[in-house]
């Protein structure tokens, strides 16, 4: 009897081994499975995949192929939201969408004007420089974007991200502004015919997130023969929550 009370035991201690080890399992089948929030500053991912919002960034241009710009800055964030897959080992993925706003200064005396539906350089309506007061011409884009973006860990929170980026250009407009003869003019030109798609290519080094990126994009903005050809224009700024 009491070889059969041990027996009854082990079995017992059996059982209870063989559930504790079916429930540990299952926890952690259940989270590689859990969806969570991933917030820009999380540096330790507890789950593989998530969804986001990151990448607020600031830059300069750097390089211009049209003689015309004087400098351009962009704004943006990279995702609104994104779906984010983490290896948990440094490297991850993600595809989401987002928004971007370019912003072109043209040189002066030069200022955009439109001539049947063409931009083209033109020039303030006085012949006295000096008359006009307060000008300025600028091109200005609003793009959502769509960007795929690979990140790999380097050393601890040093970071390398590199991303694909597809452009849907949805607005674009020229705005003017100066004064002459004490009267303030503001003139803006809206329906451009900018081409709808096109493709950037971003490279980033961040420290826990935020650090400094590189942005190039070889498209052309307007269509053919409708503005000025606008292409390989070379970004560099600071970008935060990547």
């Amino acid at each position: 009897m009491f070889a059969m009370a041990q027996m009854n035991v082990s079995a017992a201690n059996y059982a209870a081994n063989n559930e504790a080890a079916t429930a540990v399992a299952a926890a952690d089948e259940d989270t590689d499975n859990d969806w969570g929030y991933s917030h820009p500053f999380e540096t330790e991912p507890k789950e593989h995949w998530s969804i986001t919002t990151s990448g607020f960034y600031l830059g300069m241009g750097v390089k211009h192929n049209w003689d015309a710009i004087n400098n351009s800055f962009e704004v943006g964030l990279l995702n609104v939201i994104a779906v984010k897959y983490n290896t948990l080992h440094g490297q991850c993925f993600s595809l989401g969408a987002g928004i971007h706003h370019r912003s072109y200064s043209i040189k002066r005396p030069i200022m955009l004007v439109r001539e049947n539906g063409v931009v083209v350089n033109g020039t303030y309506p006085s012949e006295n420089v000096d008359a006009i007061k307060n000008r300025s011409s600028n091109l200005n884009q609003w793009t959502v974007q769509f960007p795929l973006i690979f990140t790999q860990r380097i050393y601890k929170k040093l970071g390398i991200s590199i991303a694909g980026i597809m452009n849907w250009n949805t607005y674009a407009r020229v705005d003017n502004h100066y004064e002459l003869d004490n009267v303030v003019h503001d003139i803006k030109y809206k329906g451009l015919k900018q081409n709808k798609l096109n493709f950037d290519i971003m490279g980033a080094l961040t420290v826990d997130g935020c650090g400094l990126y590189c942005r190039y994009s070889p498209g052309k903005y307007f269509k053919e023969g409708y503005g000025p050809e606008i292409k390989n224009t070379w970004t560099l700024g600071l970008v935060l929550a990547l």
